[in-house]
């Protein structure tokens, strides 16, 4: 049997690696996943870091002592609004866990309509109706609520971990960066890797920063409409719906979860809450959102909107929220291979360095 030559054998084994790298992705895509969160963390927190390194009296040459404060002080902004917030909590989710439950059974049973046509003085047919949309859907709400029961157990772990990891990634991400390209990477092409990484670098920073432009319009239409309606805790609630933003379609569904459950328990205009919370959602995900992500990362408002609808069909939440990393990745390999930067950029992590 013939040998094959050199060549041919070189392309098998680049097909071969290339198809293992491929499976290992997609066999360990969650704690890829879980890494990659941790590193966009990494970038929301480092100006932080870097406002505390550049004012500090001491230790300004180390990153870590930095990191560890910035961190405690988020933990302590945390703990106040908590202690401060605490009775009000207590009462609310008192009535949460009373309440939830029957709504569910409600739900589940039809019963709900009765009590919505009562409200609100609906005829008998309307009631009806509704009753049996939600009999002929009782599998489609415990599919739901299994759902949310999932998602919440993942979400939590998650929450425990990537901020761990966002640790490393703050305190040593230059050397990190640096390490992979002297392991991944021969000595003449080391220096394109590093371009790469700048790239990557500055892309990721402009990322993070349209998102917490996003989070500040969100806090803003969140607070004002509820502060109109009259809604309890409007600013508290306003915060929370900002901070949500940074994830994508579970972030706002909760956060809508929570307004109108507030409003429901206090007896608000929780109705006229969800409409509005509807539109400012077609406002935000088909206007401002778009313009913003284009702005920032200087790409086209309908490219933005093709690739979240693309990450959504593909993986979900997580698709959505990954969709715009990867055309940051992609659009800065595609400048580094067809038309070089000319002046020097940052690190591919956040460094304890400025420049």
């Amino acid at each position: 049997m013939a040998v094959p030559d050199r060549r041919t054998l070189d392309i098998l084994l680049t097909t071969l690696l290339f198809a293992v790298v491929l499976a290992t992705v997609y066999v360990a895509r969650g704690v890829l996943i879980i890494f990659v969160f941790a590193i966009l963390l990494a970038y929301l927190i480092d100006p932080v870091v870097r406002f505390l390194q550049d004012h500090a009296l001491f230790f300004r040459n180390l990153r870590g002592p930095h990191v560890l404060e910035a961190y405690l002080a988020f933990l302590l902004c945390l703990a106040f609004t908590i202690h401060a917030l605490a009775p009000r909590l207590t009462s609310v989710k008192g009535k949460v866990f009373e309440t939830v439950p029957a709504l569910l059974q409600g739900l589940s049973t039809g019963e709900f309509a009765e009590s919505v046509g009562q409200k609100y003085h609906w005829d008998e047919a309307q009631t009806s109706r509704l009753k049996q949309f939600l009999i002929d859907h009782r599998d489609f709400t415990r599919e739901l609520v299994r759902s949310v029961e999932r998602f919440s157990s993942n979400a939590l772990a998650a929450t425990i971990v990537i901020p761990v990891l966002a640790i490393f990634f703050l305190a040593e991400g230059r050397g990190m960066t640096d390490a992979l390209i002297q392991l991944f990477f021969a000595e003449n092409s080391r220096k394109a890797a590093r371009d790469i990484a700048d790239g990557l670098n500055i892309g990721l920073k402009r990322y993070i920063r349209a998102k917490v432009i996003l989070a500040g319009w969100s806090f803003s239409f969140y607070t004002a409409a509820m502060l109109l309606a009259r809604f309890p805790h409007a600013v508290a609630l306003g915060v929370l719906g900002g901070a949500l933003e940074f994830v994508p379609v579970a972030g706002w569904m909760t956060s809508a979860t929570v307004i109108l459950t507030a409003g429901f328990l206090t007896h608000s205009h929780w109705i006229w809450m969800a409409a509005f919370l509807g539109l400012w959602r077609l406002v935000m995900d088909y206007f401002i959102s778009p313009r913003v992500v284009g702005h920032n990362l200087e790409i086209h408002p309908l490219l933005v909107i093709f690739a979240v609808m693309v990450g959504a069909k593909i993986d979900g939440i997580v698709g959505i929220y990954l969709s715009i990393p990867l055309i940051v990745v992609v659009r800065v390999l595609w400048i580094q291979c067809f038309r070089p930067p000319s002046r020097p950029q940052t690190d591919l992590l956040p460094t304890g360095e400025n420049r």
